[in-house]
């Protein structure tokens, strides 16, 4: 009765959706100083927005991923994308900080669904030879839908209010939550040439506690997003208060560079990655703890140099930097567990790096900005803590070229 649909087509369709996600998600960041000066919030209550909206995502996460191992992968995508919209539309609508709070909960909760189901969804379209190109391609829309969010949101929010800026980005989502759903869902496992998929239980789940490989993913990805989060969430914000840019001006050069740099380095980091692994099983590792040891003196400058310009020129390599890992990480998240738990590794992924690392990111620097009086030192933090990561995946690397069959990583 369902028509198949291709794997270009599942992924063209899947990374549209990808892109109007992060879209919906980085339009705060680029009024946020507008919302702050409407409802009269400081600091620390601006990051507690990103804070609400993370509470949504990680909790919720880990149910989905077990559905999503379970149950029908395209209606729980479909419910995602339309109580995502629908979130970030009546985020505009917002008349206090509590009603703020509950619609970016709200968001987080749609977000959720979706980013836990479709890289498994992929998977299952994508073998091995080509799946990490494939989850490259589906993990670029983060940095142009991010890039997006904010230079769009910037100009709304510059000519019409802040308020119109979520209502213009989340009504199309209310209709494009349909689209997939006409099209037959892959069979779980085909792309690997697996037969028919047991259907995990929750001790299957916990099983991925005991996987090394897998931890040490998740542990560098859980110090990569405590730093990417806050970066992304006050980036526009300090260059408007540490350098003197207008709102307008900071959101349409964060929103241009990270769709660049994000844009370039997501394909460059993926691809070169693909290649690499042909002649080195622990390719993916390297990229991922290479690309963040290179990071970090660059972020220490983004937030150090005196000069305007030399402080937008690092913030620029460090995003470039920083996105090269993108498509690796998450594909060895995807490679490292068994079939049939693949969208449980990525709900229990997705539940650490927020519960231990983005959900207190934002609001953390901003607490330290109040209390130091400067947003400047307050960022500091984020490329000490990207260090972390660097070694965590430094040290995945040495396991990968250690124990190299798929079986023994798990």
């Amino acid at each position: 009765m369902n028509r198949r649909l291709s794997p270009a087509g599942t992924l063209a369709i899947l990374t549209g959706l990808n892109l109007l996600n992060y879209f919906d998600r980085y339009v705060l960041s680029a009024v946020l100083p507008s919302v702050q000066r409407d409802l009269s919030l400081k600091d620390g209550d601006a990051g507690r927005l990103a804070t609400a909206f993370m509470i949504g995502y990680f909790l919720t996460s880990p149910v989905f991923g077990y559905l999503g191992d379970r149950a029908s992968r395209k209606w729980l995508i479909a419910a995602g994308i339309f109580v995502w919209s629908l979130g970030t539309v009546l985020t505009g609508f917002a008349g206090t900080f509590a009603m703020l709070v509950g619609f970016r909960i709200l968001v987080g909760v749609g977000e959720a669904s979706y980013a836990t189901i479709s890289p498994s969804y992929i998977s299952d379209t994508y073998g091995p030879a080509n799946r990490n190109n494939a989850l490259t391609i589906f993990y670029v829309a983060i940095p142009v839908g991010a890039a997006l969010g904010v230079f769009v949101g910037s100009q709304i929010g510059a000519a019409w209010g802040w308020r119109r800026a979520f209502i213009v980005a989340g009504a199309p989502g209310l209709l494009l939550a349909l689209c997939l759903l006409p099209f037959q869902e892959p069979q779980r496992g085909a792309a690997d040439g697996a037969g028919p998929v047991e259907k995990p239980g929750v001790r299957d789940v916990l099983r991925l506690l005991r996987l090394p490989a897998y931890l040490l993913v998740v542990g560098g990805y859980v110090a990569y997003t405590f730093a990417l989060g806050a970066f992304g969430h006050w980036g526009p914000t300090f260059l408007h208060r540490v350098h003197g840019m207008s709102e307008k001006a900071a959101g349409e050069f964060f929103g241009v560079v990270l769709a660049v740099a994000g844009l370039v380095g997501t394909f460059v980091g993926g691809f070169a990655a693909t290649a690499w692994r042909k002649r080195n099983r622990a390719a993916y590792a390297w990229v991922s703890a290479l690309s963040v040891f290179v990071a970090v003196p660059v972020a220490f400058g983004a937030f150090l140099v005196p000069s305007r310009a030399g402080s937008m020129t690092c913030l620029g390599a460090a995003m470039f930097l920083l996105f090269l890992s993108t498509g690796p990480v998450n594909t060895l998240i995807i490679e490292t567990v068994p079939v049939n738990l693949r969208a449980s590794a990525m709900a229990m992924s997705i539940f650490m790096i927020h519960a231990l690392g983005d959900i207190w990111s934002p609001e953390i620097v901003g607490r330290l900005s109040d209390h130091l009086g400067s947003l400047r030192q307050a960022a500091l933090i984020l490329p000490a803590v990207l260090t972390i990561g660097g070694a965590l995946w430094f040290a995945l690397a040495l396991l990968l070229l250690r124990r190299p069959a798929a079986s023994e990583l798990r």
